[in-house]
């Protein structure tokens, strides 16, 4: 069970709204059915939806992953890595709270597991929020893409988070397991669910709990540890009501949220029983109307900030609209002078069975601003059975465009074997970083893997260096939702031992349409194209920065001296 702290207030709400809530006819396919051919029917059910971009992930979960209870005024991230008290602070986007905390966009089901010619980014799952969570920094780290487990003894302990040598029995082969902690184990357990039911074709590469197979796809000893946390650690509210702001960004559900005892038909006890949405606990789909029209949230004099942002881009914000009971459609009107500015998504009216079945709806404004400074306008919410209106104050900074200083990337330092710590010069004085963003890059078996991390600091570990490997790294800034450009790259080559590992890359390269450009870091050395045949197809003694280079269509390899080759395709 979580762990809550609330009002009487709150606590009269949740109660209120406690059951699961999905449409009519959404898990119809399921009925009827039992064990491989429910699971089969659970994927088609729920398998269909909006693909999210992995970086925003943080303005979503800004609504789904917090807690119900304030924090002298601000919203709580619900980290179920750690207990530390991360918080949205007043002017802060979930983002830019993310980044302040030092927080890290977690996959629940490591990314590294799926991996497919280099690309852990191929699939659906990557940014999928229900394999996704927001994490505590440190507890991230540590986990690493070590499978859940029980351990043996730990070698970190945050008190809600373990990893350490796994206990007999468990990890599949892994020599460490990621544990959370009890209250949290169902949920994990049914994300990895989830994971098996809608992405069981995936190329898994790593086989510690999954296999690609249509059934089980979870690996005994997974199987069986994950029905047991299940058992344990029950569906509760914080899990209902993720269920619901979930399905509203990303269009679909976790069934076995919705019906805590499909777990048991699918993989347990009752693979042999047959399957009926309208036998399980909670499974009324549309609330009926048990009172007078109400709406909750937002609170009339409410302020919506969407912070600063500059002249010519756009930023959007979501209100969050609660309420049940509505008789009619809820209208939507913009006034006031910058009403131009603030554009709502819905501009007329939401209806009214799309706030009573969800309790609410997200609505989505987008600010763009046309000229320098402080704009406000008003948004109303009004009709639907409603005894007069909710009035919320909409209200952002526009400034100019910032200038960009290109930054420099430094050598690595207390490299070893397994980690190394990538440096950089901060932002000059007087220009403003939001964050700086790291780009790791990896040749693995002739194809280039990418990965980005975001930091407020100057300086990021990376600890799941593989040191037969050559990787390089380059670092830029953002401000204001734009990124500077890439600095110079550094070169970490294959080697365990420190001396020598690292030189600044002669060369990045760039793809441009039909072709590539340079951009050189210090002394011109010679360049090499070659095909996927081996052919060189480019040859230059001296190239000059800027140069562009135009290819046939097709994959090619490009390697000067000090610097590690570099797929490219045009």
């Amino acid at each position: 069970m979580k762990r809550f702290y609330m009002t009487l207030m709150l606590v009269l709400f949740v109660c209120a709204g406690a059951s699961a809530e999905f449409k009519n006819g959404y898990y119809d396919k399921m009925n009827g059915k039992s064990g491989a051919a429910l699971k089969a029917a659970a994927k088609e059910c729920v398998r269909t939806h909006q693909t999210l971009v992995y970086s925003d992930l943080p303005t979503y979960w800004q609504y789904s992953d917090v807690y119900p209870e304030l924090v002298d005024g601000c919203k709580r991230w619900w980290d179920m890595y750690s207990d530390a008290v991360y918080l949205i602070k007043r002017g802060q986007t979930g983002k830019s709270s993310f980044s302040a905390n030092k927080m890290q966009r977690e996959h629940s089901v490591p990314k590294s597991w799926w991996k497919q010619s280099g690309s852990v980014e191929y699939t659906p799952a990557y940014s999928d929020m229900w394999n996704l969570f927001p994490s505590d920094g440190a507890a991230n780290q540590a986990k690493l893409n070590y499978p859940l487990g029980l351990t043996a003894s730990a070698n970190f302990n945050n008190g809600v988070t373990k990893v350490g040598g796994a206990q007999t029995g468990y990890g599949g082969g892994s020599r460490y397991v990621f544990e959370p902690a009890d209250e949290y184990k169902g949920d994990f357990a049914r994300a990895y669910m989830y994971v098996a039911t809608v992405y069981d074709d995936i190329n898994w590469v790593v086989n510690y709990m999954y296999q690609k197979e249509a059934y089980p796809t979870l690996i005994p000893w997974a199987r069986e540890m994950l029905l047991q946390w299940c058992r344990q650690d029950h569906v509760d509210q914080k899990e209902i009501d993720r269920n619901n702001v979930v399905e509203q960004y990303q269009g679909n559900r976790n069934p076995f949220v919705d019906f805590p005892e499909l777990a048991e038909y699918v993989w347990g006890t009752r693979t042999t029983e047959v399957f009926y949405v309208n036998q399980q606990e909670g499974s009324d789909p549309t609330p009926p109307i048990t009172g007078d029209p109400e709406i909750t949230a937002p609170v009339n004099g409410e302020a919506l900030d969407f912070g600063q942002v500059a002249v010519g881009r756009s930023e959007t914000r979501v209100l969050q609209i609660v309420g049940k009971n509505l008789t009619s459609a809820l209208s939507v009107r913009v006034s006031g002078a910058d009403k131009n500015m603030f554009v709502p998504e819905i501009t007329k009216e939401i209806p009214a069975a799309t706030i009573n079945q969800n309790q609410g709806y997200l609505l989505n404004i987008t600010y763009t601003p046309t000229a320098v400074g402080r704009h406000e306008a008003k948004i109303m919410l009004y009709d639907g059975g409603l005894t007069g209106s909710i009035a919320v104050t909409l209200k952002g900074e526009a400034l100019p465009m910032p200038t960009f200083t290109t930054l420099t990337a430094l050598q690595p330092t207390d490299v070893t074997a397994n980690s190394y710590t990538a440096h950089w010069n901060p932002v000059p004085e007087g220009e403003i970083a939001d964050y700086y963003v790291l780009t790791r890059t990896r040749l693995v078996d002739g194809n280039q893997e990418t990965e980005t991390y975001e930091t407020g600091e100057t300086s990021y570990v990376i600890s799941d260096r593989d040191p037969s490997v050559a990787e390089t790294y380059y670092v830029q800034y953002s401000r204001l939702g734009m990124l500077s450009e890439p600095s110079n790259e550094i070169y970490v080559a294959a080697g365990s031992s420190v001396e020598e590992l690292y030189v600044s890359a002669p060369m990045q390269i760039y793809t441009v349409n039909g072709g590539f450009m340079i951009k050189l870091n210090g002394e011109s050395k010679p360049m090499h194209v070659y095909d996927v045949n081996g052919t060189e197809v480019i040859y230059v003694a001296t190239p000059v920065d800027g140069d562009i280079f135009l290819l046939p269509q097709g994959a090619y390899i490009v390697t000067a001296e000090g610097m590690r080759p570099v797929k490219i395709i045009i």
